[in-house]
């Protein structure tokens, strides 16, 4: 699982390090450009998100058709050339051109999917916190690193670095196995509807959303504040994100180990959701540096525990057939929720008084919370991997109406049978009975 895991979680480590590295220093940055206003730089900061909202259902389903390597390369290439773009405008309007290029390159649903193609389920959750811990890793990095050498080498090298990332990560892609040849024999046509109208991915999306929202938010207004507000300079701002992200990081594989080992997603979600609320005011009331930096603290650390377990959770929700489709419209939400939260954080940043913003930030959290915990906790559900042969491919579909199996499908690079049931509700032995 290493072997396979690692190389995919180190490009998407890369990707978000290239996309978080200007994220401290950006609205600063476009701020100064020609033709600039704050609702530009809000909508520069989460502008990204909103291509990456557009391409991410079309990416993910290529992917399920063409195949999860073609994908990703040209995913990875209209990134490289939206980072370039990015680097050389003199404008706001070339920047805004650069980073909505950089979001059409979305392939975050298509890697995902792609961990769930190679990793067996037992071991997903594994994988996925090895994915999240990668992306909170290179977040860390990129807040610290992003002002520091911004201070001293300019925000457009920012960019150069980020499209040599993407060469490599290109690279790196080739030590990656390719994905099992999955046949999904039964019922395998994807439905929008059955997709769109699933209650449990519904409050998935909305939770992606209202997250990256707050996130973008956060990005937008905390470099203005200690700067305008509190007179830092640009190479100090890494002395706010480095205490911030240590704090972050150390709760994150705590939140993680509770939530896929004990089974308690949902509860770390609204643990979570309380912090976003709590730091938003913190930092909305704040007088000094030091309650801002506490406040600051406080979101990271939420931001953290919901980082790791997001996409798992959501794959948890989708079947085999479907998790291109599902991913793509899972990150689709949270990226219009980066764009959102950017753009709003914009308009409003100078029109209305951060206090009221924060109070009505708290509210929606409360709304957030009384949505997730109607959310059930995913079914611990068990699998049966059967080899294949003459008998049981002729008398595998006889459990379709079989009450207790989720679903079942065939991979034909391991001449395997996997059957996904509900151990409470029928045993392994009985599915082996009626298929041999």
């Amino acid at each position: 699982m290493v072997k396979s895991i690692l190389p995919l979680s180190f490009i998407v480590a890369l990707r978000f390090f290239g996309l978080f590295l200007v994220l401290p220093v950006l609205s600063i940055f476009a701020i100064n450009l020609e033709n600039a206003t704050t609702t530009l730089v809000g909508i520069a900061v989460g502008g990204y998100a909103l291509t990456q909202m557009i391409f991410q259902v079309p990416f993910g389903m290529m992917s399920d058709k063409l195949g999860r390597k073609k994908t990703i390369v040209v995913g990875l290439l209209i990134f490289m050339m939206g980072s370039i773009i990015c680097a050389i405008a003199n404008d706001i309007t070339t920047l805004l051109l650069g980073r909505f290029l950089q979001g059409a390159g979305a392939i975050s649903a298509v890697v995902t999917a792609m961990i769930s193609d190679i990793v067996k389920e037992e071991q997903r959750p594994k994988a996925m916190a090895v994915l999240g811990m990668t992306i909170g890793i290179s977040f860390a990095i990129s807040m610290i690193s992003g002002p520091a050498l911004s201070s001293f080498a300019g925000v457009p090298s920012l960019f150069y670095l980020t499209a040599c990332f993407t060469v490599l990560s290109i690279f790196i892609l080739k030590a990656v196995p390719n994905p099992p040849k999955i046949r999904h024999t039964y019922n395998a046509k994807v439905k929008f509807k059955d997709v769109l109208t699933n209650q449990n991915l519904i409050k998935m999306n909305i939770t992606n959303f209202l997250q990256k929202a707050l996130m973008t938010f956060a990005f937008m207004i905390i470099p203005m504040m200690m700067i305008n507000n509190f007179s830092w300079q640009l190479s100090e701002l890494w002395q706010v994100y480095l205490p911030s992200m240590v704090c972050g990081f150390i709760a994150m594989a705590p939140a993680a180990i509770i939530a896929e080992k004990k089974g308690k997603f949902k509860e770390i979600l609204v643990l979570g959701i309380i912090l976003f609320a709590i730091s938003y005011l913190v930092i909305g009331m704040s007088s000094s540096v030091n309650s801002f930096v506490i406040g600051v603290a406080i979101f990271f650390i939420g931001f953290n525990m919901h980082e790791p377990i997001m996409q798992s959770l959501a794959a948890k929700f989708a079947k085999v057939h479907q998790r291109g489709l599902v991913l793509g419209i899972f990150n689709s939400f949270g990226y219009f929720g980066t764009f959102t939260g950017g753009l709003l954080g914009g308009i409003f940043f100078e029109k209305v008084s951060l206090s009221s913003i924060v109070i009505v930030i708290a509210i929606v959290c409360i709304l957030w919370i009384l949505l997730i915990i109607k959310m059930p906790n995913p079914s611990s559900k068990k699998l049966s991997y059967i080899p294949i042969n003459d008998n049981n491919i002729k008398n595998i579909h006889k459990i379709d109406s079989i009450n207790g199996i989720d679903e079942w499908y065939i991979n034909d690079s391991e001449k395997i049978i996997i059957i996904k049931y509900n151990a409470k509700e029928i045993k392994e032995e009985t599915i082996l009975n009626i298929v041999k």
